[in-house]
């Protein structure tokens, strides 16, 4: 599978770390554990078909993505740097 880095071009997926969900995870408050920290950590969504996911290009640019894929067939739609979709946010 090939991952279109924004800097560095199509690049392996072996170039790449995946760091899960890109959105809808809001970080619970406060620092003490907690039922939300629970939640937060272990129960998660894995829907199958589109998601957004966050990569960092470790073994490249060291840049931070968002990519855009399917979970079921693999392909991969789009990319963009973190920076640039939490902006668009």
């Amino acid at each position: 599978m090939k991952i279109p880095c924004p800097l560095c071009g199509d690049r392996d997926l072996r170039e790449f770390t995946i760091r899960g969900h890109a959105t809808g995870m809001d970080r619970p408050e406060g620092e003490t554990w907690s039922d939300a920290w629970n939640d937060f950590l272990h129960l998660r969504d894995n829907a199958a078909g589109a998601t957004r996911e966050l990569w960092y290009h470790s073994g490249g640019c060291g840049a931070w993505l968002v990519v855009d894929r399917d979970t079921v067939t693999h392909a991969i739609s789009g990319a963009q740097l973190a920076s640039e979709a939490r902006d668009a946010d």
